[in-house]
């Protein structure tokens, strides 16, 4: 019988226990079990003494992006090969493991990322091979090539491991490049099932997001719509996981002035622009 909603009379006479102490009995579960209202004021509070924003390491990619990557957001960069994704994605771990000394979980599912390249681009920072090495444990990688692995990954990470799998370090940013090169493949037709293991994916990266207050970063490739448009891969429901997408696109214009590897990047969703 539910103690809470019941006379507490006709329960002591039942129970053969005091009112005083079933009374008391009742107020500890309120306390304990009861949602209490919390105003706006106080998760806006909340929100602002929890929120971290990471440089990118790109002054013009910073700006598009409202200052940097937010922590406890997923932010989603998509475009098509030789856009620049991967590249982005090698700097953003290059420069919060050097320039802010904090710990970054790479998660490359391509193959793309070598030691070597995240080296050259330290060495572009700084000459001192000491500090190069310390950056270089601060990027923890995991190379994983089909869904079922990432998500083990992911959910071994939020299963409290995610400071202790780097050694305690700080951990501020997960990236996964790319989170549509094990996901597309099973979508499409009647696999219900590749649709299910993109909502697990996109779940446990937001959940990791909120409770370990890190900036999530996603990379995705791009289709084209009826009308010929470049958007983003994975269809609408995947539209809605992250809460910031910026495309990038190569630049093809003025190719005899402008530089081999210039991109553009542009905002195509943000909970904080409009």
């Amino acid at each position: 019988e539910n103690l809470v909603s019941s006379d507490i009379e006709e329960v002591a006479q039942k129970c053969s226990v005091s009112y005083k102490a079933l009374f008391a009995i009742r107020r500890v579960l309120l306390a304990q079990h009861t949602a209490f209202p919390v105003s706006g004021a106080d998760l806006y509070e909340e929100l602002l003494s929890s929120t971290a924003i990471l440089s990118t390491g790109n002054p013009s990619l910073d700006k598009v992006l409202d200052s940097g990557l937010y922590t406890g957001e997923i932010t989603e960069l998509s475009g098509g090969p030789g856009s620049g994704k991967s590249q982005v994605c090698f700097g953003v771990a290059v420069h919060i493991s050097y320039q802010l000394k904090q710990s970054v979980i790479f998660i490359d599912t391509t193959g793309g990322l070598t030691a070597s390249h995240l080296l050259q681009m330290l060495q572009a920072e700084t000459s001192n091979t000491e500090e190069q090495m310390e950056a270089l444990q601060r990027i923890h990688i995991f190379r994983l090539f089909d869904v079922f692995s990432l998500l083990d990954c992911l959910y071994s990470l939020h299963s409290g491991r995610l400071q202790a799998s780097v050694g305690g370090g700080s951990v501020k940013a997960v990236i996964v490049d790319s989170v549509s090169a094990v996901i597309s493949p099973l979508l499409g037709g009647k696999q219900n099932e590749g649709m299910s293991l993109m909502i697990q994916v996109a779940g446990v990266l937001k959940t990791m997001a909120k409770d370990f207050n890190v900036a999530a970063l996603v990379t995705n490739h791009v289709t084209r719509s009826g009308n010929g448009e470049v958007q983003p891969g994975l269809g609408v429901s995947w539209s809605h996981i992250p809460r910031t997408r910026i495309l990038l696109e190569r630049v093809e214009k003025a190719v005899a002035v402008s530089p081999p590897s210039l991109r553009s990047a542009t905002l195509i969703k943000s909970s904080r622009q409009v």
